[in-house]
């Protein structure tokens, strides 16, 4: 069975840090690009920031750029993302999801940096977790 499971979620004051880590299993886990998505309620779903496995550079949204950090342990099937300086605007129930890429003929084709902010290119989702930034 396909699981992606987001922790880390919590209320915090502006200019605080969290860590959003995000486990998966049952699937092969190298094979995948995972990103790090948000959804506010009546709002279409945001990418957040993205870490391909083939070449590990990661991509970000420009709202986050220089705040978030996300990073990925193959060993642990993990990825983390690092949040700092969170503002009221990163309020969201954030989710992480996996992309395995463009199957073209017997090889996939990882997505592309400028589709890892898409979520139709995404495979697998997890449940979320919330993340609550409030004074």
């Amino acid at each position: 069975e396909v699981q992606l499971v987001e922790s880390g979620g919590a209320l915090v004051q502006p200019g605080e840090s969290l860590t959003l880590s995000c486990v998966a299993s049952g699937f092969r886990f190298d094979d995948y690009a995972i990103g790090w998505f948000r959804q506010a309620p009546g709002k279409e779903r945001e990418g957040v920031s993205c870490i391909a496995n083939a070449h590990n550079t990661p991509t970000y949204a420009d709202s986050v750029k220089g705040r978030f950090t996300i990073s990925r342990d193959n060993d642990k099937n993990t990825v983390y993302l690092q949040m700092n300086g969170l503002k009221l605007g990163d309020t969201d129930v954030y989710y992480c999801a996996a992309a395995r890429g463009v199957r073209i003929g017997g090889d996939y084709t990882p997505i592309s940096d400028a589709k890892s902010g898409e979520a139709s290119v995404y495979d697998y989702w997890g449940r979320r977790t919330q993340v609550t930034v409030s004074s």
